[in-house]
């Protein structure tokens, strides 16, 4: 009885059941994204930049919508915080069904950066609100709880879309180049049709969450003003280098993940491996996904007991060490590699914001504000590596994730010291 309490009363079951749901779709939605860029760059003949373009605009949209978001959620409340957040991410859904129809690339653009908005409000929204659905000390197990089942519609996301997305067998682009004009309008317009079922149903599905929310007695809870002590002008972060280091290296750590497992299925395709078809080169990614729920899971009990930072230098080194393997090898054994990243970076998001956000005192919030920022890596670290691709061949673009690594090795080694001069000179 005690473990069910510490994690949620029955007052606050149902909301924080529709939490857990939202977590898991907008996980599943952004991770459709890696088996999107395929698609798309096919369905709308594309290169590689161009369609990497596809986590700019996802990624984009969260670095532009998090800051306003918190404003509009702290004069609106958490609840019409959640609703909002749901209507404009069922929008952008439903806005693939007319991007198919003209098979526009930045219509389809435009509908991925509008339902990133939508999961950016909600995303600003959910965790502070599941803290306070219930005992503050069951928060952290709540939060733990959410971000597992978020991880597992990431995990099943990429296995999912490839099951509609992509064919059994591919279509090579030779066997496209032989087609006559009439015949390649109609395959395009049949590849551009295949996204139309699932963000429709995507869509509804978001719909009728918000449908339910406003309906549903959903406890509005408001947050404490707090003293004067706690409202820190923004400028003042600068002040505080390991934090800004902090905003650093969640930029690399973010754009190193969402660049490697964007062009995992295209990696696959280039290692021309025998029998090794698109859709099943998406499993990968599975892998990969699944090994950051299972580091996640694991990472509770080892960050306890060992120090944070060299847990860091660690994983930095390990995912060095195998995206370095796999650029040198070829085969499945290359890919088991580039997958098994996954289980490296998996804690990593927690100790680089654990170790930006100490010693801020009255500045954490507004720190963690900064440190938001940094999420901004998904939207420029793939089309550097899709520039590169073009330019040279895909194997060479992974070269950028291993800087990547290299300053996160930085921060844990140095960058997350902090200077005590940072917090004497400011009024904490």
């Amino acid at each position: 009885m005690a473990t069910s309490k510490s994690i949620t009363s029955s007052k606050y079951l149902v909301p924080f059941i529709i939490i857990m749901l939202l977590m898991f779709f907008w996980n599943l939605s952004r991770n459709i994204n890696d088996v999107l860029i395929p698609h798309l760059k096919r369905a709308c003949q594309l290169t590689d930049f161009q369609s990497s373009l596809v986590q700019s605009a996802f990624f984009g949209a969260y670095f532009i919508v998090a800051l306003p978001a918190g404003w509009y959620i702290q004069k609106k409340g958490y609840r019409t915080g959640i609703i909002t957040g749901l209507v404009i991410a069922a929008v952008g859904a439903f806005l693939f069904f007319p991007a198919a129809e003209t098979r526009i690339y930045s219509f389809f653009l435009a509908a991925l950066f509008i339902m990133a908005a939508g999961f950016a409000i909600l995303e600003v929204t959910a965790s502070p609100y599941i803290t306070k659905l219930g005992d503050p000390d069951g928060a952290s197990s709540r939060l733990s709880l959410s971000a597992a089942i978020g991880s597992v519609g990431a995990t099943i996301a990429p296995f999912l879309a490839a099951k509609l997305l992509l064919h059994e067998v591919d279509v090579e682009q030779t066997t496209i180049d032989a087609f006559s004009q009439v015949e390649l309008q109609t395959f395009l317009t049949g590849e551009a049709d295949l996204v139309k079922a699932p963000y429709l149903i995507l869509g509804g599905i978001l719909a009728v969450i918000a449908i339910v929310v406003l309906f549903v007695n959903l406890p509005e809870i408001k947050d404490g003003d707090g003293d004067a002590s706690e409202k820190k002008p923004l400028k003042d972060i600068l002040k505080f280098k390991h934090t800004l280091y902090g905003v650093g290296a969640e930029f690399f750590y973010v754009g190193a993940e969402v660049g490697i497992v964007s062009f995992i299925i295209r990696y696959a395709k280039w290692l021309n491996i025998p029998d090794l078809t698109e859709q099943n080169s998406a499993i990968f990614i599975t892998i990969f996904m699944a090994l950051v729920l299972a580091g996640r899971l694991v990472g509770v009990y080892i960050l306890k007991i060992f120090n944070p930072a060299r847990v860091l230098a660690f994983c930095s080194i390990g995912a060095f060490v195998m995206v370095a393997i796999s650029m040198s090898t070829s085969g499945y054994f290359s890919l088991a590699c580039l997958s098994s990243v996954g289980l490296f970076t998996s804690i990593v998001y927690p100790i680089i914001f654990s170790l930006s956000m100490k010693d801020l005192g009255g500045y954490t919030k507004t720190g963690s504000s900064v440190f938001l920022l940094g999420i901004v890596g998904g939207a420029i670290v793939p089309p550097l590596m899709g520039y590169i691709s073009d330019i040279s061949n895909i194997r060479y673009s992974f070269i950028i994730p291993l800087i990547c690594y290299v300053y996160l090795l930085f921060f844990a080694f140095k960058g997350h010291k902090v200077n005590i001069q940072d917090t004497t000179n400011v009024s904490i």
